[in-house]
C-alpha cells in the first residue's frame, strides 16, 4: 500500500512517500533520493524494499527550497534543474531532516522496530552524514558524490555501513574513491565494494548508465545486509 507521512521538523513539515508491506517484518528503510526528488525511481526502489518486508520512506529533501520535486533525468533540462536544487541544499540541514524521519518512523513502529537509511548519488552521502553524526540501525551508501570530503567523519560512524562506489564514475573519479576506500579500510563497522567498469548511478533504474549485473550485485549485498541488521 503506498500513502505519504507527514514529518514534523524544527521548521515545518516536509512529506514522505511511504510504500507499505503486504507482510511487515517491523523494520523500515528511509530511502534518500538523488539529485532528481522523488521520482519514479525513487518510488520502485521503496516498491522493492516493500517486497522484502520493510516499510519504505522516502522523505522529500528538497522541500525547503521547492516542494514534490519530481524529475527523470531523461532530459537537459531536468538535469539542470537538478543540479541547481542540489547546489543549494544545505547538508547540515538535510541531516536534521533525515533525523526527523528516522524519529518519525520509529515512533510510527512503535519504538521496537529498526530502521535503517539507504541513498543515492545525494542520498548516498546523506547516509554516510546520518550515520556518522546521528547513527542508524543499518546504513547502505550508493555512488555517494562528495562523500570524500567527509571522511574524517567516519571516525564517528555510529552505523553498520555498506557502500557502494563505481569504478568509472565520472562525478567521484579515482583519487576520490581512493580516499574513501582508505578512509574506511579496516574500520569494524564499515564495507565497501566497487563495481570495475561502471559509472555513476550504474543501479538507477532505466537509467543512462545502469548495468543489470553489477546493480544485481549491488542489491544482493544491500539485501543480505539489511536482512542481517535489521532483523
Amino acid at each position: 500500500m503506498i500513502d505519504r507521512l507527514d514529518i514534523a521538523t524544527p521548521d515545518g513539515a516536509l512529506h514522505a512517500h511511504v510504500h507499505r508491506p503486504a507482510r511487515p517484518n517491523r523494520a523500515a528503510v528511509v530511502v534518500l533520493q538523488e539529485i532528481f526528488g522523488i521520482n519514479n525511481d525513487m518510488k520502485q526502489t521503496c516498491a522493492e524494499l516493500a517486497e522484502q518486508g520493510f516499510l519504505a520512506v522516502c522523505p522529500d529533501l528538497f522541500w525547503r527550497q521547492e516542494p514534490g520535486v519530481e524529475l527523470s533525468d531523461a532530459t537537459q533540462a531536468e538535469w539542470e534543474k537538478g543540479f541547481a536544487l542540489y547546489s543549494r541544499f544545505d547538508r547540515d540541514l538535510g541531516v536534521v531532516d533525515v533525523g526527523a524521519t528516522i524519529a518519525a518512523v520509529r515512533r510510527h513502529l512503535g519504538g521496537t522496530g529498526k530502521v535503517g537509511v539507504m541513498g543515492y548519488c545525494l542520498g548516498g552521502l546523506m547516509t554516510f552524514l546520518t550515520a556518522a553524526r546521528l547513527g542508524a540501525d543499518a546504513a547502505v551508501a550508493y555512488y555517494g558524490g562528495g562523500t570524500e570530503q567527509y571522511v574524517d567523519e567516519a571516525a564517528t560512524l555510529r552505523s553498520p555501513l555498506l557502500m557502494h562506489l563505481a569504478e568509472e564514475d565520472e562525478f567521484i573519479d579515482r583519487a576520490a574513491r581512493e580516499r574513501i576506500v582508505q578512509a574506511l579500510a579496516g574500520h569494524p563497522w564499515a564495507q565497501v565494494h566497487t563495481y570495475p567498469g561502471c559509472n555513476h548511478a550504474f543501479a538507477r533504474h532505466r537509467g543512462a548508465h545502469y548495468d543489470a549485473a553489477a546493480a544485481a550485485l549491488a542489491n544482493g549485498r544491500t539485501a543480505q545486509f539489511l536482512a542481517t541488521h535489521l532483523a
